[in-house]
């Protein structure tokens, strides 16, 4: 038991253990819808979702490209408007409380209440898709930066003046180093946000695109296609996710660093 509990917790243990846990239920995901206790059509199994990947994959490839397109749109602006947004607000405070209130208000409207006013107003291309997304990821860009912001130590900020920085060089050298973790678990959302915000915005109206891809195979009742789509939506997502991982170590290399430091002294790793 002792050995056993020691591999769990080793670094290579902990990697494997999601990887165990998807095994565990695809299996069992599998034994039943195979076995009959759920209708097929129903609840397709793994194999029948592989099997719809593979047969549509030159239309899932067209239509993903676009929902890239738009999501990749709408992302970029979203991280540009609210990280300037972020900078205004917390360098001047009367802007700060005339719009926080509204950012707030933004993020009440249901997406799907939005929607089907966007392509009323802009039709049925990429535009109102990318507005759509906007709406949805400029918001927690813009709330986690700005509490990063307020929350860098100001004896730096005393320290550079004293020295004569100016203001963008404070910003440079103190405020954005201290406001990368915050900026990238902000990008993780709306990284995240982009997707489904793509996919709703399709949902009423387009031509190209995964979610017009479902709204027709769901039409059809092509459940097994449904869940393709739905998983290949899923990795897509956690793909990006991992690149925002990974230009998060490149860029924070000292994060890296401490969260090594901290694991090798996480007391439940310990024997009991």
């Amino acid at each position: 038991m002792k050995r056993l509990r020691s591999t769990a917790t080793s670094p290579t243990g902990r990697r494997l253990v999601p990887w165990l846990g998807a095994l565990v239920l695809l299996t069992v995901w599998q034994l039943v819808s195979g076995s009959g206790l759920v209708p097929r059509f129903l609840l397709p199994s793994p194999l029948d979702i592989v099997l719809a990947l593979h047969q549509d994959r030159a239309l899932l490839w067209r239509h993903l490209g676009t929902t890239l397109l738009e999501a990749g749109l709408g992302l970029g602006l979203g991280i540009l408007v609210g990280f300037c947004l972020a900078v205004v607000m917390h360098r001047r405070r009367l802007i700060r409380e005339l719009l926080y209130p509204l950012l707030l208000f933004s993020q009440t409207v249901p997406t799907v209440a939005i929607a089907p006013l966007l392509v009323l107003w802009f039709g049925y291309g990429v535009l109102p898709k990318v507005v759509l997304i906007f709406i949805v990821t400029f918001f927690p860009m813009t709330v986690s930066l700005l509490a990063a912001f307020a929350a860098v130590d100001r004896d730096e900020i005393r320290l550079l003046r004293a020295m004569g920085a100016g203001d963008f060089m404070v910003f440079r050298l103190v405020v954005w180093p201290a406001s990368l973790g915050s900026f990238f678990a902000a990008l993780r959302v709306s990284t995240s946000y982009a997707l489904v915000g793509a996919v709703i915005a399709e949902w009423l109206g387009g031509s190209q695109g995964l979610g017009v891809y479902m709204t027709r195979v769901r039409k059809s009742f092509a459940f097994d296609r449904m869940f393709a789509v739905i998983v290949l939506i899923s990795a897509l997502s956690l793909a990006l996710l991992a690149l925002v991982n990974l230009l998060q170590r490149w860029l924070m290399p000292w994060e890296r660093r401490t969260a090594a430091a901290a694991e090798s002294e996480d007391p439940w790793a310990a024997d009991s």
